[in-house]
């Protein structure tokens, strides 16, 4: 049985964790006070686990890094990026800044040239990320429903090796996956999240996903 090691315990990681489960996976959720995560496990069954970041980086075959953007490289230190080298890493972040929405649009750390996964992976080399999960509401990330088929989810990342991983997850969790490439083209699947929220904080909308016309 494949083991998931999600690096978080927001209800991203817990959405993600309780699928992987509900589809065979071994789950390890963490956290800095695993305290806050005894409801999940109860809830989720035999095959769910909590622990430190560590011991979530040793446990999974694959990685999922579901934190807050700007504490992405911290929890990747704390976790133990030799632990993490080598495996592939489901990059779930986004360069969120401090400041409130203007308008309904996001504001953002990162400039339109840079990405923060193109940060991650410049310092932490040896890791395959690949960016996933990025751009869509918790409700929709596992098994999404739409009465216009499937969602798109756009991926990136240079290892092709990790990205049959993720493809391979996505299929399973009835995505249809666009690959755009290596990760510089995270500068452009990162805003795909300022897109997804205006409707949001606009309207109150917040089941909604993108999908590729493909001709």
């Amino acid at each position: 049985m494949k083991k998931i090691g999600i690096i978080g315990s927001g209800i991203a990681a817990k959405t993600l964790g309780s699928g992987f489960i509900k589809h065979g996976y071994e789950v390890m959720l963490s956290s800095r006070d695993t305290s806050k995560l005894s409801d999940w496990k109860a809830n989720a069954g035999m095959h769910a686990f909590v622990g430190s970041f560590s011991e979530a980086a040793k446990f999974g075959d694959i990685i999922v890094l579901t934190v807050r953007g700007s504490s992405a490289a911290e929890a990747i230190e704390i976790a133990g990026p030799q632990y993490l080298n080598g495996k592939t890493v489901i990059d779930t972040t986004n360069p969120l800044a401090d400041a409130p929405p203007e308008n309904g649009v996001l504001n953002y750390f990162t400039d339109i040239n840079e990405s923060l996964m193109e940060r991650l992976q410049e310092r932490f080399p040896e890791i395959h990320f690949i960016k996933a999960f990025n751009s869509v509401g918790n409700v929709s990330m596992v098994n999404p429903s739409y009465k216009d088929g499937k969602p798109t989810m756009f991926i990136c990342g240079n290892n092709e090796n990790a990205k049959k991983d993720v493809t391979e997850i996505l299929e399973m969790f009835d995505w249809d996956i666009c690959d755009c490439g290596k990760v510089e083209a995270a500068r452009a699947i990162e805003p795909l999240c300022m897109l997804w929220c205006i409707p949001g904080f606009l309207r109150n909308q917040w089941t909604h996903a993108f999908k590729l016309i493909k001709a």
